[in-house]
């Protein structure tokens, strides 16, 4: 009898995790969809507004189908840079005035670091909007103050960076003792510079 009672106990124990499982799963099934839309639409507004923060005379973006080269992939990805999405940045005639473009660095200190570039026709850049960063507190994450406004209005040309104080354009000033986020993120910069220059520009897309 005894046996019998605890056999029919675990069923029981079984039915009710089975159950439990069963409405938890609906539940999240429903969140899911009730807040799917809600995201989206908060993920769309910070994309804009990343892209208004470095093309603000662009009325709209739309996102460019593109790939990058197989020369200039294989090059940015021995740099440890990938592309990500690149927009087409409009004016209120829907004609193209430059390009935003998504590049990802793997060689920060803390991990990866993400930026958007926005280049215009004439072969300048508007600025750069670090999108995500995690670096050392009091050193990489100086990035935003000391590197972003050395961006902004600058020819779209090959970056590097110096240690004894940049005495053109192209050269970036680094964060002190903060080198290695520097160079991730001016080698980020690049590779939206050369997807635009180098690839966009002269028809790769």
């Amino acid at each position: 009898m005894s046996k019998n009672n605890d056999m029919k106990n675990m069923l029981k124990d079984t039915f009710v995790l089975l159950v439990i499982t069963l409405i938890s799963g609906l539940v999240l099934g429903f969140v899911y969809q009730l807040t799917k839309e809600p995201i989206r639409i908060q993920q769309e507004k910070a994309v804009q507004k990343a892209c208004k923060a470095v093309f603000a005379q662009a009325e709209s973006f739309e996102v460019l189908t593109y790939e990058p080269s197989a020369l200039l992939a294989g090059e940015l990805k021995e740099e440890g840079v990938t592309i990500g999405t690149v927009f087409v940045a409009l004016d209120n005639g829907s004609n193209t005035l430059g390009y935003v473009v998504e590049a990802s660095s793997a060689e920060g200190y803390g991990g990866n670091i993400t930026l958007y570039t926005g280049i215009t026709n004439e072969g300048v850049l508007n600025g750069i909007s670090i999108l995500s960063i995690s670096e050392t507190p009091g050193l990489g994450m100086n990035a935003q103050s000391v590197l972003v406004p050395q961006f902004e209005n600058v020819s779209a040309t090959i970056f590097t960076y110096t240690k004894t104080g940049s005495t053109k354009d192209s050269e970036i000033d680094a964060i002190s003792g903060a080198t290695i986020t520097t160079e991730a993120v001016v080698d980020a910069v690049n590779g939206g510079v050369r997807v635009v220059t180098e690839d966009i520009m002269k028809g790769g897309n």
